[in-house]
């Protein structure tokens, strides 16, 4: 797992799961986060905790181009910045109250989000379309025994029995997000295909760590 302070990126999510104006938990190594998208379709990543009253703010809304929080409506700015208190529409905000913000880059249909000051930019993964995300309650070495494979030195893991299906591994705690992607250009049955190995690798790994527990 990525030290949070070497400088890093983690896969949080899929673009396709983060529509305009949604918000939605994530982790990184150095913790959980909201992760938003305002309505003009910019990605962000908050910290989960409003300074307010610490209601996490995945839970929260966002309106325009800022995130609010579900409690008691305090706004914040991709910047992180508190930019309205709803009890006190004619303050302006101070300075002092914000989120903590990380870094964002968003290719290929993933959202990746930077811990400490990474030295390069993420991964690119041109000739792959991403499927879907799974949770699975194992660990990446489990999860590398199951596909049959080792992560490669951009982050993803060959299924052996597919080879053109590949699984973009981010360690959470006690478990593992997965992102499933497959080859461009398949034919329209392999999505299905790619899926179903997933969960049978999901399967296998999460039994592998039930032997050794």
């Amino acid at each position: 797992m990525p030290s949070a302070t070497a400088g890093s990126w983690t896969p949080v999510a899929l673009s396709a799961d983060l529509p305009p104006a949604t918000v939605m938990p994530a982790w990184t190594p150095a913790g959980s986060i909201a992760l938003w998208r305002s309505q003009s379709g910019h990605a962000s990543a908050s910290s989960d905790r409003c300074p307010h009253r610490g209601m996490r703010l995945s839970h929260g809304f966002v309106r325009g181009e800022a995130l609010s929080c579900i409690y008691h409506g305090w706004s914040y700015s991709p910047a992180g910045g508190c930019i309205r208190i709803p009890a006190h529409p004619d303050l302006v905000p101070p300075e002092t109250i914000r989120v903590a913000v990380h870094k964002v880059e968003e290719s290929n249909g993933v959202i990746w989000v930077a811990v400490g000051e990474p030295a390069a930019q993420p991964p690119r993964f041109d000739d792959l379309v991403p499927l879907r995300s799974l949770t699975v309650e194992s660990n990446i070495g489990a999860l590398e025994d199951a596909a049959g494979a080792k992560v490669d030195s951009d982050g993803l893991i060959r299924v052996a029995e597919l080879p053109w299906v590949r699984l973009l591994p981010a360690e959470q705690v006690d478990r593992t997000l997965i992102h499933v992607m497959i080859e461009k250009d398949r034919r329209p049955s392999d999505p299905v295909a790619a899926s179903r190995i997933a969960e049978a690798v999901r399967r296998q790994a999460e039994a592998r760590r039930k032997e050794v527990a």
